[in-house]
């Protein structure tokens, strides 16, 4: 077997920024940083982009998942160097971040040839909304120049019988949606049409809001505006207020505004919604509706999986001059030694190089510092070995030969709290993803799960309900003897090919001289991850316009759309 190649000397030595770890908010804090004409090292320990937020095959999902449930310490040096006299060294551990991983294979034979034909989101379930700021961010930055989005067909809300029931996202699909009686219909209808009004009549009075793209009279409208008192109060209080039954407040709540925790129910919800905010997620729904002539709905998803996201980043970073090195762990810090403050870094090769700025993947820590530092070093070291973890997500992995619905590829499927059983407070989200979006081969599809938790027992019932309200599971005697799945013209429910189940921590970012990125998060999309990159770039250079607006060249007509296969 041949011996890996060597590690590459890097020039020049010193930068403004390093940036360890390729998960999104490092790439989008890299790219800023190197649009703003900083000088921009970017390494990776992993042979690929993405880190947390990657796209895999089911090899490489498999191995970093295992990888990174363990502790670890990155390997050492190959330089005999270990002391600079002004500087202590202090390593880098790695600490588990998944747990309790769970990977089962039911048709081996027919899984072992198209083992590396897949590319599975280790943070899924992901799509991004129309209008919301990732895509602002792409378009502005470049970004969106590197990758090419999807529609998603529908989105539905499911129920412990089985059923789907449609979302209805404009009005003219409630006018079209048969699962809606005709007093449903209008009381929605009515609703849509206030909330279109408030709008209105917000953005009429010079304040933020968002005009949706509702096609009612703007006159009329604009007299609709919800109170103050309103605003304040708890949303599911105000859909009750509205007389809106319990079918179209779960719509609203779970499958629209994307609530987590059950809003009724004040003694298990972590996070209550505000009408403020629910309003302003319907907003962002509505005005997704329509922003791309060739979207046919509100949600759209990247072609070859979310791990082109970071890599659309890079991409736009390497061309303002950043530099990318992947295979190359960083095994430990410098730090000053009188004054404990970061100076720089050293790398597996025994190279040490000099930064005035550190971005970590959030998966690192800092290992006890060398004997008697000063207090200062002890100090720093307290505060950067202690992560900000904000509890745990439970993420699920299927892979099927049918779909869950016959004539769509590419769906959501959102089970309110209690819909499947009576202890279930969060919600559980379910995304299937077909082969013509480039996860997997054509003919398969990729079911992505996820709720929160708080312990591996809980995330874990939570996963296997809508599981078995979605899927079949095969006789593993009988699996192993046949590759054969079951035919393409059953009603049955899809039966499962392969499936991996696992826990994921989630931390926040820290800001300081040295930053750690944040964890992916339960939440859909990606704008509270956006928000902390964006602070954290901030916070490292509060006199820098994040992306400034620069003049493109005269040959980058693409500069200025996004790119939506139909």
């Amino acid at each position: 077997m041949s011996e890996p190649p060597p590690y590459p000397q890097i020039e020049p030595t010193t930068f403004d920024l390093i940036a360890v770890g390729t998960g999104l908010a490092e790439c989008i804090v890299a790219a800023a940083a190197s649009a703003s004409g900083k000088t921009v090292l970017h390494l990776d320990t992993n042979p690929f982009y993405g880190s947390h937020y990657s796209s895999l095959s089911v090899p490489e999902l498999t191995s970093f998942l295992i990888s990174n449930s363990t502790a670890s310490s990155p390997p050492s040096s190959t330089s005999t160097t270990t002391d600079i006299p002004d500087y202590s060294i202090v390593n880098l551990i790695t600490q588990p971040v998944y747990s309790d991983v769970e990977i089962s294979c039911f048709y081996p034979e027919l899984m072992e040839e198209n083992l590396r034909k897949f590319n599975l989101d280790l943070c899924g379930p992901r799509v991004l909304f129309c209008a919301d700021k990732s895509i602002d961010l792409m378009l502005k930055s470049g970004a969106s120049n590197y990758v090419e989005f999807k529609s998603i067909d529908a989105s539905f809300v499911g129920d412990g019988n089985g059923k789907l029931w449609n979302v209805p996202d404009s009005r003219a699909a409630i006018f079209k949606d048969k699962s809606l009686t005709l007093m449903e219909k209008n009381q929605l209808m009515r609703f849509f049409k206030l909330v279109q009004g408030h709008l209105v009549a917000t953005v009429g009075a010079g304040t933020s809001g968002n005009d949706g793209n509702g096609n009612g009279n703007d006159e009329e409208e604009g007299k609709m505006k919800i109170s103050d008192e309103d605003l304040q109060r708890p949303f599911v209080e105000y859909l009750s207020k509205m007389r809106l039954p319990p079918k179209i407040r779960s719509i609203i709540l779970y499958a629209i505004a994307m609530a987590d925790y059950d809003q009724d129910d004040m003694g298990v919800c972590q996070n209550l919604l505000k009408t403020k905010d629910g309003i302003d997620r319907l907003a962002l729904y509505q005005s997704s509706v329509g922003r791309f002539t060739n979207a046919s709905g509100a949600l759209i998803y990247p072609i070859y999986g979310q791990g082109e996201l970071p890599q659309a980043f890079s991409r736009r970073s390497a061309v303002k001059g950043c530099i990318y090195v992947l295979r190359m762990p960083v095994t430990a810090l410098l730090m000053e030694k009188d004054s404990g403050s970061y100076k720089g870094v050293r790398l597996a090769s025994g190279q040490d190089i000099f930064s005035q700025k550190l971005v970590l993947d959030p998966s690192f820590t800092l290992a006890s510092p060398s004997a008697s530092p000063s207090d200062l070093l002890h100090e720093s070291f307290n505060f950067l070995s202690t992560r900000d973890v904000k509890g745990k997500v439970a993420r699920g992995i299927c892979i099927t030969r049918n779909s869950l619905k016959p004539d769509m590829s590419n769906l959501l499927v959102v089970y309110p709290p209690r819909s499947l059983y009576p202890e279930q407070i969060t919600s559980i989200r379910a995304l299937q993803i077909s082969g013509n979006l480039a996860v997997c081969p054509l003919g398969m599809f990729v079911l992505y799960l996820s709720a929160l938790c708080d312990d591996a027992i809980q995330g874990k019932r939570l996963l296997n309900a809508a599981m078995n309200a979605l899927l079949t599971f095969p006789d593993p005697v009988n699996s192993e003897s046949s590759s054969t799945v079951q035919s393409e013209t059953t009603e049955e429910k899809p039966s499962v090919i392969w499936s991996g189940l696992y826990m994921q921590e989630m931390s926040t970012g820290q800001f300081d001289s040295i930053n750690f990125a944040p964890m992916p998060d339960g939440n859909l999309n990606y704008n509270d991850i956006l928000d902390a990159a964006l602070k954290l770039f901030q916070e490292m250079y509060p006199n820098e316009e994040n992306f400034p607006e620069t003049t493109p060249p005269e040959n980058s007509e693409d500069d200025i759309g996004l790119t939506l296969e139909t």
